[in-house]
């Protein structure tokens, strides 16, 4: 039987949850772009894979924001499917799980497990991908010209059995597996949203967060995979430090298919390996650094009572953003602020909100932002993304927010509008970075 479907609430919208088995520990499985909890469970493979890790673990099986039962509201960014999966472990009653993650959904596991390490206990990815589309520093990935003709395909023939002969090759001549596949498809998003969520994921790029994951982690990895190409899996592993690699002598990307008591096995395996306690001592953060234009040069022309009551109102002003944003202040630095988030959209999204504020006491802030890894150090961060950040800042002008391409990056899909701000050495930072200049907040 189906089990029963869950409603948990972030940010008023309404994230589909199931919770089943009755295995050690708590495992929360993040489908690829697509899924619809009542459908998952109509194909008879699918189901006998999920009652599977029933067995080796208190399943929560999650419709992400935008498709299957979850409200379907625009497509969200990854950074907002990190925090519908808090929601639904914190309604679940989940404190710590191992995160499983197929296909696209193994890049939401992965950065989840980088940003929150003490809700992580394991990471296991199966057809996981640091980036989709190839690049010049990126030869692994699908070429551009093969993806446009694949969003072509989408536009003709939504609700059909789209890629079967790429996902599931050894099924693609199984009618009954193929009419379940369309109707799976067509459940779970419209045309126009499953489009866009193609674009999203198209834009990603998370080869800059997976050294920053410290969790125990297992990448499966099928070896002639046509969806995620065995090289891009193998450097999907190689950036994750520690990670384990297995590549399963299979031709399906959809772990349900013919490689599944494989995948199964080894999933067991390493549940078993990793069980035990770890110390958590780094973090993937947003780090925020404000900087008071011509500060000096105001100070003496003020007065240093003038200047400390406009500092008053200038440092209450960022606090007040900060709660909004639900960023942490690290410390003042006499007239700019330091402070880091768990999502750069949120931080780029604040750094509006103190540019504008602050535009009202007379005051121009430059604003840098960059997520990196960190080092927990008691109760501080430290390491190269803070510096990074800094560096950042003090390549901006008055009113600008400028971002790292780690940002840029990280935030695809968000409505955000970024133009390029020019190739920099940064003091004490190895090679050059592309920065980018925030041209469109979102409200």
């Amino acid at each position: 039987m189906t089990p029963q479907t869950h409603f948990a609430e972030n940010g008023g919208v309404n994230i589909a949850y199931q919770v089943f088995g009755d295995g050690p520990g708590d495992m929360v499985f993040i489908h690829g772009m697509f899924s619809n909890l009542d459908i998952l469970w109509e194909e008879p493979r699918v189901a006998r894979f999920l009652l599977a890790l029933g067995r080796l673990a208190r399943v929560i099986l999650i419709d992400r924001r935008g498709t299957g039962l979850s409200d379907r509201v625009t497509p969200p960014t990854f950074e907002v499917h990190m925090e519908d999966i808090r929601a639904v472990m914190d309604a679940a009653g989940s404190s710590q799980a191992c995160l499983v993650g197929y296909s696209e959904g193994a890049c939401i596991c992965a950065l989840f497990a980088a940003t929150f390490p003490e809700r992580t206990r394991s990471l296991i990815t199966i057809g996981g991908y640091a980036r989709w589309a190839r690049s010049e520093d990126f030869p692994y990935g699908t070429e551009r010209e093969v993806i446009e003709q694949w969003f072509e395909t989408v536009e003709q023939e939504w609700g059909e059995a789209l890629s079967v002969e790429y996902t599931s090759p050894t099924l693609a001549d199984d009618k009954q597996y193929r009419h379940w596949l369309a109707k799976f498809y067509r459940s779970s998003a419209n045309k126009s949203d499953a489009l866009e969520l193609f674009r999203t994921a198209l834009d990603m790029d998370l080869r800059a967060v997976l050294p920053a994951i410290s969790t125990p982690t297992l990448v499966l990895q099928s070896s002639r995979d046509l969806t995620t190409p065995l090289e891009s899996g193998r450097d999907f592993a190689r950036r994750i430090p520690g990670a384990e690699l297995v590549e399963i002598d299979s031709d399906d990307h959809s772990p349900w298919a013919s490689c599944s008591e494989a995948i199964l096995h080894e999933i067991e395996r390493f549940l078993g390996q990793a069980s035990g306690t770890r110390k958590i001592d780094r973090v993937l953060a947003t780090v925020l650094f404000t900087d008071i234009v011509d500060s000096t040069k105001l100070a003496a022309e003020m007065g240093d009572l003038k200047w400390s009551d406009l500092l008053e109102h200038h440092h209450k002003k960022i606090r007040h953003e900060l709660e909004i944003f639900r960023g942490h202040e690290v410390k003042t630095t006499g007239d700019g602020f330091h402070a880091t988030f768990d999502g750069p959209a949120r931080a780029i999204q604040c750094a509006g909100a103190i540019r504008d504020s602050i535009r009202q006491l007379g005051l121009n802030l430059r604003i840098g932002i960059h997520t990196g890894e960190c080092e927990i150090r008691g109760e501080s961060l430290e390491g190269v993304a803070i510096h990074m950040a800094a560096r950042v800042a003090s390549k901006a002008a008055g009113g600008d927010v400028v971002v790292s391409r780690t940002v840029k990056d990280l935030v695809a899909g968000s409505g955000i509008e970024f133009e390029d701000f020019g190739s920099y050495v940064l003091k004490g930072i190895p090679e050059e970075h592309q920065l980018f200049r925030v041209i469109y907040f979102l409200h």
